[in-house]
């Protein structure tokens, strides 16, 4: 069905999307709508107030705003009629005419006004009363107008739906038909995906190895191996295997190696000693190595007084530190650049407490001052919190800091505009990927002071890279390794079973010889009856005290299926009120997890909370994010799923009174040294390992999967030879 009328009113506009007021002039399917204003929705161009439009879509009900027509297709209808044409040439668009200029127009030009001006705009300098300035506004105006239109139409024609072509045409303008009809692969970016474009490609007869087709496979197999394997390069041989899985073709070596030289020569991707980077990736080592040498290399400060200070802040919070722990605190003030490296328990948070304290005294600075200088941060928000709770100052997740724009993935601080801090303190490094650290030391001045924080052992970022393990192996940089305990008692089991894992050893002689540490034997087969045992005893647990962890996804005994197992012990149904979203159903009071950030509602991914309403009338459900409550519809009811149970990358960043760790032969190549040793870092007073011995032996023995192709260790080490040798 098809509406035409005038754009009246411009309700909600935000990234292209509008919401908007038509009045209607015709449609195809209710006589009785013309000369009413109804309600509108969808992606568009540039339409401006007066437009003349023809909308292409269906009549929907929203849940809150009722009756809306929901637009797949538009034109914009230049009018060719007198009114029409007056109403047009006197709107917003062309700046300077109005309504009286417009008539003289249309007396002297009739109804081929559009037209003329267009083709013959020197027409118009016969008009009195118009400027120079009025016909070149006309003209210029309308011929863009002109394009957009006829624009936006072949790109619906081409294949892109009425949103994507709107995306493309904001991007490239007039440019827009001839990247596509050059190289259609031109346009992959973070919102146009290798996918999309390479089946429309395939649609408009490219060839299956089309030299550009080719080039844009290599650059998405390389984007993908990076961010699903971590790895910062890849071989010669790597990109060739996995080309030829994507294409499912053979590619001729003498086409490849072409392929290759030109992704080089227009600077798509890096070679060097035959290891191929995606060039972005490339030179974020680059700026990590420069930087951190850099401020590595900086005189140490001396400091007036500053024994004198950390004496009477030890012995003002009642804490006797041990050496490493004083030393890690000192070299905060006196070096530039500090890793400081340590196991669950040595007191990391506590050192950067105290590096706070002792900042605030030794600079004299108001609490307002303080924020102005130093910054906490953190890659998750769950670990932001949990830093701010405990050092009792404001952390931030590194996005936040930098004014990540979700909806153009662009960091608002950055080299252009830098954060004019003093003192950065990152915790939980080993999170942080190379994009990240990256776009964050972008973003601050070369002599800020930088101080990472973190455990090396535990599990590396998701995205590229393995920064706090390189920085520390390449040993050209102030490193304190923290070994002594100091938040749990030294006879811990949890912490024993950690440092076991650690050395790769296991020893089960320690389980179930105290209170903090329980192994309840299972397999595939009675997992889950020893599961529902165990768990009847935490049901009146606080949620946010406990964790159930897994290591996989899929299976009967994947996260998935436990997920709705364990919801039914701890809330089962007694007339809650239930809604049903994909494949799984939803109740009030269940737990769950949010998948992504969302920073405008102050949740980010990772964190857990309660359904506290479903409103099956409005669609609507309300999520408690321990007393922050946020409402989720059917825009982003993607952004949760059960909680009960969760992976453990979901679980690195936070701390929980039980932790329950699942382990079973079953989960196969998910076994190994660093998610194990990561998933029982989690756990703050007991720990039950649920499962098959000979499947915590695998993953303790099995240390294959920590290591990454990445030359930042590398690089860091050639700039200090370079050195030496200059």
């Amino acid at each position: 069905m098809y509406i035409k009328g005038i754009y009246k009113r411009t309700i909600y506009n935000r990234d292209n999307y509008t919401v908007g007021l038509i009045k209607v002039k015709d449609n195809d399917f209710d006589p009785g709508l013309n000369d009413k204003t109804i309600t509108f929705t969808g992606y568009f161009s540039e339409i401006n107030i007066d437009d003349h439009l023809l909308l292409n879509g269906e009549f929907t009900v929203h849940n809150k705003y009722g009756d809306q027509f929901l637009t797949h297709s538009y034109e914009i209808i230049i009018p060719e009629e007198k009114d029409g044409i007056v109403s047009f040439l006197s709107s917003d668009i062309f700046k300077g005419i109005g309504e009286a200029k417009a008539q003289k127009i249309y007396d002297a030009l009739g109804n081929d006004t559009i037209k003329i001006i267009i083709n013959n705009p020197e027409e118009l300098s016969k008009i009195k009363g118009l400027t120079k300035k009025n016909i070149t506004v006309l003209h210029d105006k309308l011929v863009e107008y002109e394009s957009s239109i006829d624009t936006i139409v072949k790109l619906n024609e081409y294949g892109f739906t009425n949103k994507d072509s709107t995306l493309l045409y904001n991007k490239y303008k007039e440019k827009t038909m001839d990247i596509i009809k050059k190289n259609v692969y031109d346009i992959i970016d973070e919102v146009f995906f290798y996918k999309k474009v390479d089946t429309l490609a395939l649609r408009h007869n490219y060839d299956v190895l089309d030299k550009r087709r080719i080039k844009a496979t290599i650059l998405y197999v390389m984007m993908e191996v990076t961010s699903s394997l971590g790895n910062t390069y890849l071989t010669y041989e790597e990109i060739q295997n996995y080309l030829k899985r994507a294409l499912l073709k053979e590619v001729l070596e003498n086409l490849f190696d072409e392929c290759l030289i030109e992704l080089e020569q227009e600077g798509k991707i890096v070679n060097k000693e035959e290891k191929y980077y995606l060039t972005k990736l490339f030179y974020a080592e680059k700026n990590i190595t420069k930087r951190f040498v850099y401020l590595n290399n900086q005189p140490v400060q001396k400091i007036k007084k500053i024994d004198s200070i950390y004496d009477e802040i030890s012995k003002n919070n009642f804490i006797t530190y041990n050496e490493k722990q004083k030393e890690a605190i000192l070299k905060a003030f006196t070096n530039h650049f500090e890793i400081i490296t340590g196991g669950p328990g040595t007191g990391k948070t506590t050192i950067i407490k105290t590096i706070v304290e002792m900042y605030q005294n030794i600079y004299k600075l108001s609490s307002s001052d303080m924020l102005n200088d130093l910054v906490l941060l953190a890659p998750t928000g769950k670990a932001a919190k949990r830093m701010m709770e405990k050092v009792s100052y404001p952390a931030s997740t590194i996005h936040r800091f930098l004014k990540w724009n979700k909806d153009n993935n662009k960091f608002g601080v950055n080299e252009y505009n830098k954060a004019a801090v003093k003192m950065v303190i990152i915790d939980e490094v080993s999170m942080i990927d190379t994009y990240l650290l990256d776009s964050l030391l972008k973003g601050l001045y070369y002599d800020t002071k930088i101080i990472l924080v973190g455990d090396h052992n535990q599990l590396p970022s998701i995205g590229p890279g393995q920064l706090l393990k390189d920085l520390i192996e390449s040993n050209q940089f102030t490193v304190i390794k923290l070994n002594e305990l100091y938040r749990q008692r030294e006879s811990s089991n949890i912490i024993t079973l950690a440092r076991d894992i650690n050395d790769g050893n296991f020893d089960k002689d320690i389980f179930n010889c105290s209170d903090d540490l329980t192994y309840i034997k299972a397999d595939s087969y009675d997992l889950i009856d020893k599961l529902n045992e165990l768990l009847v005893g935490y049901v009146d647990v606080a949620y946010t005290d406990i964790a159930i962890l897994a290591p996989m996804y899929k299976t009967k005994n994947g996260i998935d299926n436990l997920n709705l197992i364990v919801r039914e012990i701890f809330n089962p149904q007694v007339n809650q009120n239930e809604i049903v979203l994909g494949d799984t159903k939803y109740r009030e009071g269940d737990k769950v997890i949010l998948l992504v950030n969302m920073p405008d509602d102050n949740v980010y991914n990772g964190d857990v909370g309660i359904i506290t309403e479903i409103n099956n009338n409005d669609k609507e459900i309300y999520i408690d994010f321990d007393g922050n409550i946020v409402k989720f519809n059917k825009s982003n009811y993607l952004n949760f799923k059960l909680g009960y149970v969760i992976s453990i990358h979901k679980a690195q960043g936070s701390e929980y009174k039980v932790v329950i760790i699942i382990m079973l032969n079953e989960y196969g190549r998910m076994l190994y040294r660093k998610l194990l040793y990561t998933a029982v870092t989690r756990a703050k007073s007991y720990l039950y390992l649920v499962g098959e011995e000979m499947a915590m032996e695998k993953a303790i023995k099995n240390n294959l999967l920590n290591e990454r192709n990445t030359t930042l260790l590398d690089m860091i080490n050639e700039m200090y030879e370079e050195k030496s040798i200059n």
